[in-house]
This record gives structure tokens, C-alpha cells and sequence, in this order.
């Protein structure tokens, strides 16, 4: 049996549950509220109301809706990334359209997953993301390995400028990274502090002119850094 992803402390993670149907908000909240680890902070019913709930509780986590009235779950998302960068958010949609996907990961979402998984899952997909890890539900995963295999193509059909070197630790971050590992695994595995990890991520981003760890999936993906089959 898969063992079940922990948060990175005694402290219950905070949850942001974004979605502008009441009761698919209320039978997530009953599921989450049943997960020792896990403190429902908040809801909110559009991107608008996200904004402004995520400024009054802080969460760890934002389960967010794609599309939504007033203002939509990923320019919501964007703009909470702006203003609680430390703040992970899990897309959790009906949305399969790969345009959704895309401007998502842009956005800085840390996951997109299908609303056909079970509520159940949800919890352990929340703890995942909050541990570091990036979450894609499989149909959508395969789209995007299809479009980054057509990327790589019509890379190699041109010549491209050098792109910014990273050194060889960071290449090393890079990959884990795009494994999914959360810093304090990645220091475990390369024998160097969780801090350590943390500014050759910064460094990664900066460099690669990089948004989020999701982005830095993608990086890896398409510049062949994963052996992917």
C-alpha cells in the first residue's frame, strides 16, 4: 500500500476550499474536516471572494475551481501567488480543455486534477501539494506530455539561442523537483540542508525566468531532463 503523504509539520494544514457550487464546497469541507491533519480556514463562491479570503486566512493549500463568475479560479490564482507566494494551489476542475491547463501551471498552480476523482482522494492530493509535490490527473498529464513532445520538435527544427546554464547541483534540483520531491526529501537525497535546497530552487526559477516548481516540471520535460516513458 502506498504510504499516505504527510504535511511538513505538526501543524494542520490550512485549506481554501474555492468553488461556486454550495454543496460540492460542503461535501468537501465535511471530507476534509474528518482529516485530523487537515483545518478547513475558509470558502469562497468565485475568484473575487478567493482573493480576498485567502488575504484573511493565510491557507496552505487553495482548492480552486477553474471557471467561476466574476473573476475566474486562475486569474484568482495569479493573483494570490502574487500576494501569498508560499501559497500552493490545487485546480480541482471539470475542465479538461488543455488551454485551462496551460494558463493554470502560468498561473503557479502547484496541481490540476479532474473533479471525476473521488472526494475522498482529495485529502491525500492536498497533503501532496502541500508537501512540495506536483499533481496533474493522468488524461490531463498526457496531454501535456503530447504537447511538449510537439515543443521539442519545433525546437529542434530551429536554432535556438543557448539557454541559461544551470550548474550541475541545480540540474540535480531540477530533476527531483520534477520528480515531485519536496525540499527537505531533496536534501536527504543529495546529503545537503532543506535551506540549502530552497535557494538553488530560487536560483532555478531565476535563471529559467521560472514562476512556480510546476513550471520548472515543465522546463525539465521539454528540455529531455526526465527520462519520461
Amino acid at each position: 500500500m502506498a504510504q499516505q503523504p504527510q504535511a511538513e509539520s505538526n501543524e494542520a494544514v490550512k485549506v481554501l476550499i474555492v468553488d461556486d457550487h454550495a454543496l460540492f464546497r460542503r461535501g468537501l469541507q465535511m471530507v476534509l474536516e474528518g482529516e485530523p491533519d487537515i483545518d478547513v480556514v475558509g470558502e469562497a463562491s468565485d475568484g473575487h471572494e478567493a482573493l480576498t479570503k485567502a488575504e484573511e486566512t493565510t491557507p496552505d493549500v487553495v482548492l480552486m475551481d477553474v471557471r467561476m463568475p466574476k473573476r475566474s479560479g486562475i486569474e484568482a490564482t495569479r493573483l494570490i501567488k502574487d500576494t501569498l507566494p508560499s501559497t500552493r494551489i490545487l485546480m480541482l476542475t471539470i475542465s479538461d480543455e488543455e488551454a485551462d491547463l496551460y494558463d493554470a501551471i502560468k498561473a503557479g498552480a502547484s496541481g490540476y486534477l479532474l473533479k471525476e476523482i473521488s472526494i475522498e482522494e482529495v485529502a491525500n492530493a492536498v497533503r501532496s501539494v502541500h508537501a512540495g509535490q506536483s499533481l496533474i490527473s493522468p488524461s490531463m498529464a498526457s496531454k501535456l506530455l503530447t504537447e511538449f513532445a510537439a515543443m521539442v520538435k519545433r525546437r529542434d527544427e530551429r536554432n535556438q539561442v543557448p539557454g541559461p546554464r544551470l550548474t550541475d547541483r541545480e540540474l540535480e534540483v531540477l530533476k527531483l523537483v520534477a520528480k515531485g520531491m519536496n525540499n527537505r526529501d531533496i536534501g536527504s537525497e543529495l546529503f545537503i540542508s532543506e535551506n540549502t535546497v530552497k535557494n538553488h530552487v530560487r536560483n532555478i526559477l531565476e535563471k529559467l525566468h521560472l514562476h512556480s516548481r510546476m513550471e520548472a516540471v515543465v522546463y525539465a520535460v521539454r528540455e529531455k531532463l526526465l527520462d519520461i516513458k
